[in-house]
Formats: structure tokens, C-alpha cells, sequence
């Protein structure tokens, strides 16, 4: 069995090709189950966000298990093999547990530290469990990420800061209103006229840092009013009026400023749209969607400027080098929390010789157990008899705990093997390996 990661990120796709391959929540299980329906998958596990879709594996053999995933994607994004293998990575083993462990802890993240990606692999953890597509390796790797992520948010400083898609977003927005006064830094957005499109968890972080960074109101727009209602109750401090998504029209001609987060499959601002509106001043677009709720060429239109997440890394190369400092904090704690899991991996190997030991104890325990109570006679009562065979049993378990516990400790393989062979050679225990 091997483990192994198949995915893309905005480090080896543009958004178009990440939206492609989008997996949203309510086709979860169907995706799942489709993975698992392959021969080669015993267990499967996918991360789906903005900026990544990622597929980790328990299979058979590494290179058909990874074939197999990349089967999969291609017939879910109906992009060919040839147009979709240069965005496509690929990790095995010891190089996906590290792998999955960085992402957890946000070292993989756009927004180097960003802590929206702990949730979402917990998510992942989730669904994986409910559509039963995890077994009991996957379940405890990716237990082992989510308590590393958390371990590295409490124990370093990566994650102190607003660090997240919608921060980022927000910063866009004030480095560019900067950059067309002239100035190349980030200004204040008190005198934007702003709408907020969405009302699900990006757009609740979009309206925090909106807040912080001097809007002086919000118009937040949904497709239920009553959501958005809810969410504008945690901001008693920003003025946020909730409208309909049918009132997209009306904002687009008033707002200088649009933030999109929805989950909605095709995008909900176009050229076709913005072309008839009677503007009076620009329009900066922002979308943090995946897929895009903005399309392509609503950029096209006079007047418009348009951003997609790919655009944030503008603002993110310029805290960067600040944060890949916080981030060395976190490396030597993940590099142990990696071990950890590949030495309890290891420790699967001695499974099958314990379980023949325990057999063969067991059996001994039982006849020689037998032997005794038939010349006990029966005078010998029930509770006795309860009383000689915890006896028996508590005998083996103490003799048995050092053996056992050596044959999983955490040891070179060479060493494992060595002694796996003295015990099996020992008591005479039939060869078989890990299956």
C-alpha cells in the first residue's frame, strides 16, 4: 500500500484550469465514490478551495493509483490527459505526508500563514467520514494535519496577522486605489462606495477587514436577504445594508468598488452586463470566487478594472519575505509531526507477525486452560473458573507487552525486519507480509 497526493494549485494552475476542476460540496460523495470504485483505491480523500484541488490516496501501486486519479480528473473537468498533466502534481509517500502537513499549517497557502485552510481540511476530514471513503490510514493522517495545524498556529507566530484570501483581497483593493492617485502603497477605503456580494464565510471575513481598513459602509448582497441580515449583526460598528441579488444591476452602477463570493457555478458579472449600465465613475471588480464570478471579459469594458484571486499575489509578494521568517519557526515542528506519522506507518509492518503471535499465545493459553479445569473436577465453581482464566490471560498480555512494544517502536527498517524474522523464526509463525 502507498499513500499518495494528486493535485494543482495557484502554483502550478491559473484560475481558469482550477475552476475546471472545482469540486463543490454537494457533489462530494458522488466524486468519492467514484474514486473508490477504481481497483487501485482502497481509500480517498479531496481538498477542494479557491486556490487548490488536491486528492489523497491510499492504493495499491503508486504509479496506477496516481493513472487512476488523473483518469478521474480528466473526465471531471473534461480536460484532456496531454492539456491538464503540466498543471497536475504528484507526491508519494513520506513527500505527501510532508506535503499534507504544510498545507494544514498554511505553508502552502497564497497567503503564506492564512488560517481558513485548517478548516477546510478538517472539512475534507469530514466528508471523508460521512461518505465513507476513509479508512484508518487516511483518518489518521489527516487527523495528525489538523492537530499540526493547530499545534503550529499555538506554538509559532505564522499565524498572528489578518492572513487570509480576504484580507488579501481587501489589500488589493487599497493598492490599487493607491496606485491610481499616484502612490504605491495601501490607502484607506473610506471614501469607496463598496458592495459585497455573498454572505457566506469569505464575505464575512471580507466585511472584518473591510472594517479595519476605513470603509465607511457596506452593501451586501444575497440571494436570501435574511442571511445577509444575519451576517450584518456581527458588525454593529460597520453600516451594511443587506439587499437582494436582484439588485446586483443598481450596485454595479453606483459602487466604485465589488467584491464577489459565491458559490454560484458560472460567473454573475459579465461584459454583457456591465455594458448597458450608465456608469458615472470607474469600477474595480474583485472576485475571490473559484469558479470565477467574474467573467473573463468584463475587464474589456471601459471604465472597468477586474481582478481575480490569481491577482492577490500582487499584494502578497509584498508581505512575503516577512512571513516566509514566521513560517522557518513552524518547519522543524512539522518535520516531527511528519516523523510521527511515518513511524507509526512503519509500526503497520510488525501487525501481521503480532497478530500470529497473539494467535499462537492464545491457543496455548486456551489447551493448557482446558487441561487444568478438566482436572479441577466439578466441584470447581463458575466463579473460579472466571478467576483462572483472567489468570491465564493476564499471564500472556505480561509477557507478551515488551516483545509487542519493541516490534512497534519507532527503528530502522533493516532493524524491524531483523526482528520480525527472530520472532517468526522463533515461534515458529507462519511468513506473511503487510497486505
Amino acid at each position: 500500500m502507498h499513500i499518495s497526493v494528486v493535485g494543482l494549485s495557484h502554483r502550478t494552475a491559473p484560475v481558469e484550469i482550477r475552476e475546471r476542476l472545482s469540486i463543490p460540496e454537494q457533489t462530494m460523495e458522488t466524486s468519492l465514490q467514484s474514486l473508490k470504485g477504481n481497483d487501485q483505491v482502497i481509500e480517498a480523500s479531496i481538498l477542494s478551495t479557491c486556490n487548490r484541488l488536491e486528492i489523497y490516496t491510499l492504493v495499491r501501486h503508486p504509479d496506477l493509483g496516481v493513472s487512476a486519479v488523473s483518469d478521474f480528473l480528466s473526465g471531471h473537468s473534461g480536460l484532456g490527459t496531454s492539456e491538464l498533466s503540466p498543471h497536475l502534481f504528484s507526491y508519494h509517500h513520506a513527500d505527501a505526508v510532508d506535503h499534507l502537513m504544510r498545507v494544514a499549517a498554511g505553508l502552502d497557502s497564497l497567503v503564506l500563514g492564512e488560517g481558513q485552510i485548517l478548516s477546510q481540511v478538517k472539512k475534507m476530514m469530514r466528508l471523508g467520514q460521512e461518505h465513507k471513503s476513509l479508512g484508518p490510514i487516511l483518518n489518521r493522517l489527516l487527523t495528525q494535519a489538523v492537530s499540526t495545524g493547530k499545534r503550529v498556529r499555538s506554538e509559532t507566530n505564522l499565524g498572528t496577522g489578518a492572513v487570509s484570501i480576504s484580507s488579501a483581497a481587501v489589500e488589493l483593493a487599497q493598492l490599487k486605489l493607491g496606485q491610481s492617485r499616484g502612490l504605491d502603497q495601501l490607502v484607506t477605503l473610506e471614501s469607496e462606495q463598496i458592495a459585497v456580494v455573498g454572505a457566506g464565510r469569505m464575505s464575512r471575513l471580507l466585511l472584518q477587514h473591510l472594517q479595519s481598513k476605513g470603509a465607511a459602509g457596506v452593501v451586501l448582497l444575497n440571494r436570501t436577504v435574511e442571511r445577509a441580515e444575519l451576517l450584518a449583526k456581527d458588525f454593529p460598528e460597520l453600516p451594511v445594508q443587506c439587499r437582494p441579488l436582484t439588485d446586483l444591476d443598481q450596485y454595479l452602477s453606483t459602487c466604485s468598488l465589488v467584491f464577489t463570493s459565491t458559490a454560484a457555478d458560472d460567473p454573475i458579472i459579465d461584459a454583457a452586463r456591465l455594458k448597458p449600465l450608465n456608469r458615472r465613475s470607474r469600477l474595480r471588480l474583485i472576485d475571490i470566487g473559484v469558479p470565477r464570478n467574474i467573467a473573463a471579459d468584463a475587464a474589456e469594458v471601459p471604465g472597468v478594472e477586474s481582478h481575480d484571486v490569481d491577482d492577490l499575489q500582487e499584494v502578497v509578494a509584498r508581505n512575503q519575505e516577512a512571513r516566509q521568517a514566521m513560517a522557518r519557526e513552524a518547519e522543524q515542528l512539522l518535520n516531527q509531526e511528519a516523523q510521527q506519522f511515518l513511524d507509526w506507518w512503519d509500526s503497520l509492518e510488525a501487525v501481521p507477525t503480532i497478530n500470529r503471535l497473539r494467535s499462537a499465545m492464545e491457543a496455548v493459553r486456551t489447551e493448557e486452560l482446558q487441561k487444568a479445569l478438566s482436572r479441577m473436577g466439578p466441584d470447581f465453581s463458575a466463579r473460579e473458573r472466571k478467576v483462572v482464566e483472567a489468570l491465564s490471560k493476564g499471564i500472556i498480555n505480561k509477557i507478551l507487552h515488551v516483545p509487542v512494544t519493541q516490534l512497534r517502536a519507532p527503528q530502522s527498517r533493516q532493524d524491524r525486519q531483523q526482528s520480525l524474522r527472530t520472532v517468526e523464526r522463533l515461534f515458529s509463525l507462519e511468513e506473511s507480509g503487510l497486505e
